[in-house]
């Protein structure tokens, strides 16, 4: 299992591996508390080099014996797909999972397989060549890295103006991100209407569709901060048929075949089911931050024993969880909304006690920097509801984000309290 250090979801794996019994060798780029007491059960990798990883993993198999590689987040996909694949264990192939890690690339795909998305260009990072590309799609524009995730550096531009701002803006990014700041970049005319993701599990090329969620909260920019999934979605089911039909298309065009699928889309403003349904993106993993554990399963089960499970196959001899929700589900994201120094989240007991929410996690400690997009790429936390009615768990989710109060200390260090 690898875990990147930095990962939201190593506590939920772990947790989901042992609820099934399984035994877990963990794997990351650095050594972690307890590695020197794990022995074998632990594997440093060097998680920006999938090859030397892979070979790594392969070599680990000649004494632990191994029954399936998961990665867990986006930075060991390409890892584990490779692993895997040279043991013949359950795997996307890696081509597919390039794919998913290059959004440049994925759109050409889409292109050739006729898969619905935005119109697109790419183009070097230079201001003035990402500002001549806008003009030619016609604005409003998004321009965004091919390569990075979570919203960071995505920026829409309603002008040549705002397209070269853009651009100058998104490099440091880059940099800091250890990408080259000269691009590529995505420059893509921009989709009005709801958005929303389909959350599935693929086995041999087959998709079980798990949920879509609505996202309400309009998604218009300057930047693209996610606020409330909701589940099941509010779609027309000839809208919902839509959105699954051409999510299998999409995963069909890049070539996933084993594991979770998370995809973004567009739908049309007026519902309207002859519209076309736009395709974002989509990840050969499951929902981002710790979004999962608005997915109880029909069973009680968590995403993560499913994704473990489908992953072992015939390995595991209590089979998969079924791939069906208990009932409706949300999450709140908890947006940073300043850049500064986390001073304190108040009145997350209160939230805690509303009715209908389930758990608040703040995951941001006080006294750490904090940055708002699109620099940013983390939540302060989440807060989870689960209702018998989408109603009702919208309500308590609306509630919380109303009675939650976020203070940051501004860069100039006058602090300030944002609610």
């Amino acid at each position: 299992m690898i875990l990147p250090t930095g990962t939201y979801r190593a506590s939920e794996y772990l947790d989901a591996a042992r609820r099934l019994g399984v035994d877990v060798v963990t794997a990351s780029e650095r050594p972690q508390a307890l590695a020197g007491t794990m022995g074998e059960h632990f594997l440093e990798l060097p998680l920006d080099d999938p090859e030397a990883s892979a070979r790594l993993i392969v070599e680990r198999s000649r004494s632990v014996s191994l029954d399936a590689v998961v990665a867990v987040d986006d930075q060991g996909l390409l890892a584990a797909a490779l692993a895997a694949e040279r043991l013949g264990l359950r795997h996307n192939p890696p081509g597919a999972v390039r794919l998913t890690r290059d959004k440049a690339a994925m759109r050409r795909a889409f292109a050739v397989a006729g898969v619905p998305q935005p119109d697109f260009e790419t183009v070097a990072a230079d201001p003035s060549t990402v500002a001549r590309s806008a003009s030619r799609l016609g604005f409003p524009v998004v321009v965004k890295p091919t390569s990075l995730s979570a919203s960071r550096g995505v920026i829409r531009a309603d002008s040549t103006a705002e397209a070269e701002a853009a651009a100058r803006r998104i490099a440091p990014i880059l940099a800091e991100a250890g990408e080259p700041p000269t691009g590529p970049l995505l420059v893509e005319r921009f989709v009005a209407g709801p958005e929303v993701a389909l959350e599935g599990i693929l086995t041999g090329g087959e998709l079980a569709t798990l949920t879509i969620f609505d996202k309400p909260d309009p998604l218009d920019g300057p930047f693209f901060e996610e606020t409330l999934y909701l589940s099941p979605t509010h779609l027309p089911s000839s809208l919902a048929a839509l959105v699954d039909q051409v999510v299998r298309a999409a995963v069909a065009a890049i070539g996933l075949s084993d594991g979770p699928v998370h995809a973004e889309l567009r739908v049309p403003g007026d519902l309207d089911p002859a519209a076309p349904v736009q395709v974002l993106e989509v990840a050969a993993r499951t929902i981002g931050g710790r979004c999962s554990k608005a997915l109880v399963l029909e069973n009680g089960s968590s995403l993560e024993e499913l994704v473990i499970a489908t992953a072992l196959g015939a390995a595991l001899r209590t089979g998969a969880p079924p791939a069906r929700l208990r009932g409706p589900a949300g999450v709140l994201m908890i947006p940073i909304p300043a850049s500064g120094v986390l001073t304190g989240v108040h009145h997350v007991d209160e939230v805690r006690a509303l009715e209908h929410v389930t758990g608040v996690e703040i995951t941001i400690p006080t006294g750490r920097a904090v940055r708002a997009l699109p620099e940013g790429d983390r939540y302060l936390g989440f807060v989870f509801a689960a209702a018998t009615s989408r109603e009702d768990v919208e309500r308590a989710l609306r509630q919380a984000e109303a009675m939650l109060d976020v203070e940051i200390t501004g860069p100039s260090g006058t602090p300030g309290t944002v609610t």
